[in-house]
C-alpha cells in the first residue's frame, strides 16, 4: 500500500496529492495540484494571483473563468502567516471559482503539526466555521476561498465587526472535538517545543549579535516561562478549543452575510479561554506598524468581553464580577501570548526563507511582555 493510499484513508473525504510543491516555482505546482482537484478545469483559462505578504508560508489563488483584476485583493500581512484574497462582490465567483493553494513555509513542520491542522480543518468545517479543505499535498493546502476583507487595526474596533468576532470566538470555545483531540492546553507543551528549537547559535552571525543580548542563554527564557506558567495556572481559566492565532489577517469580514470566519488553523487545539482572547487583544497592534497603544482600553475588554460571555453562557444577565474575573485573566493571559510568539519569531528567525525581520519582531513582543508583566500581574478581581 502507497503512503498516499494510507493517507487517504486517514483523511476521508479530503484529496491527498503525493506532490511536493516547488515554492521557487509554484504555478506550475499549483496546475498540479488543479489537474487533481478540478479536472474539468481548462487550465489556460485559470489565472494565478501569487501573494508574497505572509510571514510563514506563500499563497496563490488559482481563479478559473474570472480575473484577479475583477476582484479587489488585499493581501493578509499579519504576522500571518497567509495572505488572503479579498473582494467586494462575491457572485462572479459561484459558477467560476477560485481555488486558494498555500505551501508551508520553510522548515514549518518543526512548529506546526500538519495532521492536526488537517483534523482542525475538518472538524471546524463540520461546524460552518471554516471554509472547505479539498488536498493535502506533502508540503502544503487546498482549500475554498472565503469572500470578505481581513481586518486593520481600524476596522478591528468597529462594533459591527468586534461583536461578530467575540460571538464567533464564544461559538468556537464550545466546539467539541470528541476525543479526537486531548484537552490538554496546549500553552505549556507547545512553548515547551518551541524553547527546544531554539538555537544557541544562531547561523546568521549578524542575527546571533542582536539577538544575544535579549534571548541568549535561552535559560533565561524557560526559567521565566516557567515562573509565569505557574501564576498563569492558579487563575483557573476553562479549557476550550482554541484558535490560538487570531490576528487581524486571520479574521475574514464578509459584509453581505454580516458575518466573519477564522482562517488558518495551524495552532488550533484546546488551550487556556483566556489565551486565545488575550491573544487577539495583543493582535489590535497591528503587524508592519506595530502600536501598542492600541491594546484595547478597559472599557472597550469590558464590552468585547460581555458581548462573549452572553454567547459562551448562552444568557443575558452577565455580571459585572464574571465580567471582571475574566478581565483579570484575559490580561494576564496576554503576558503569555506575548511570550508564545517571541518564541516562534526566535525560530522563524534561524530557519525562514521570507523577507521578513523577526529578529525585530521577537524584541516587539518581548519588550511589550516586559513592559505589562508588572501592571498585568497586580491585576486582582473579588471573588
Amino acid at each position: 500500500e502507497s503512503a498516499a493510499a494510507r493517507t487517504t484513508a486517514d483523511c476521508g473525504d479530503v484529496c491527498v496529492i503525493p506532490v511536493r510543491v516547488d515554492e521557487n516555482d509554484i504555478i506550475s505546482g499549483a496546475k498540479e495540484i488543479l489537474r487533481a482537484i478540478r479536472p474539468k478545469w481548462n487550465l489556460d483559462l485559470v489565472e494565478f494571483k501569487l501573494f508574497t505578504d505572509g510571514i510563514t508560508n506563500k499563497l496563490v489563488g488559482c481563479f478559473y473563468n474570472t480575473t484577479p483584476a475583477s476582484l479587489q485583493m488585499s493581501a493578509a500581512s499579519q504576522n500571518g502567516k497567509d495572505d488572503v484574497i479579498s473582494q467586494e462582490s462575491s457572485e462572479v465567483l459561484v459558477e467560476n471559482g477560485v481555488v486558494l493553494v498555500r505551501i508551508y513555509g520553510n522548515k514549518t513542520d518543526l512548529l506546526i503539526d500538519r495532521k492536526a491542522e488537517t483534523r482542525n480543518f475538518k472538524i471546524l468545517h463540520s461546524y460552518g466555521y471554516a471554509p472547505n479543505l479539498f488536498a493535502i499535498f506533502k508540503n502544503g493546502l487546498a482549500y475554498e476561498y472565503v469572500p470578505g476583507k481581513t481586518l486593520t487595526p481600524e476596522t478591528i474596533i468597529k462594533p459591527a465587526i468586534w461583536t461578530l468576532i467575540a460571538r464567533q470566538m464564544a461559538r468556537m470555545h464550545k466546539v467539541d472535538c470528541g476525543k479526537a483531540i486531548t484537552r490538554e492546553p496546549m500553552l505549556w507543551s507547545k512553548t515547551q517545543q518551541f524553547l527546544n528549537l531554539v538555537p544557541d547559535q544562531f547561523s546568521d552571525l549578524k542575527k546571533h549579535e542582536r539577538l544575544k543580548k535579549d534571548f541568549l542563554p535561552i535559560q533565561k527564557l524557560r526559567d521565566e516561562f516557567a515562573e509565569l506558567y505557574k501564576i498563569l495556572e492558579k487563575l483557573e481559566s476553562p479549557i476550550v478549543f482554541s484558535h490560538n492565532d487570531l490576528l487581524l489577517g486571520n479574521v475574514i469580514y464578509t459584509e453581505s452575510l454580516n458575518k466573519v470566519t477564522f482562517i488558518d488553523y495551524e495552532y488550533a487545539a484546546y488551550n487556556f479561554q483566556a489565551f486565545d482572547i488575550g491573544n487577539h487583544f495583543t493582535e489590535f497592534a497591528g503587524i508592519d506598524e506595530i502600536d501598542y497603544s492600541r491594546y484595547p482600553s478597559k472599557e472597550f475588554q469590558f464590552e468585547w468581553l460581555r458581548t462573549y460571555l452572553e454567547t459562551y453562557h448562552e444568557k443575558n444577565d452577565i455580571t459585572n464580577a464574571e465580567i471582571e474575573r475574566l478581565y483579570v485573566q484575559v490580561n494576564q493571559f496576554a503576558l503569555a501570548s506575548h511570550f508564545f510568539w517571541t518564541v516562534w519569531a526566535l525560530i522563524q528567525a534561524q530557519h525562514s526563507t521570507i523577507d521578513f525581520d523577526f529578529v525585530q519582531f521577537a524584541q516587539n513582543r518581548y519588550y511589550e511582555y516586559l513592559a505589562k508583566k508588572d501592571k498585568f500581574l497586580a491585576l486582582e478581581y473579588k471573588n
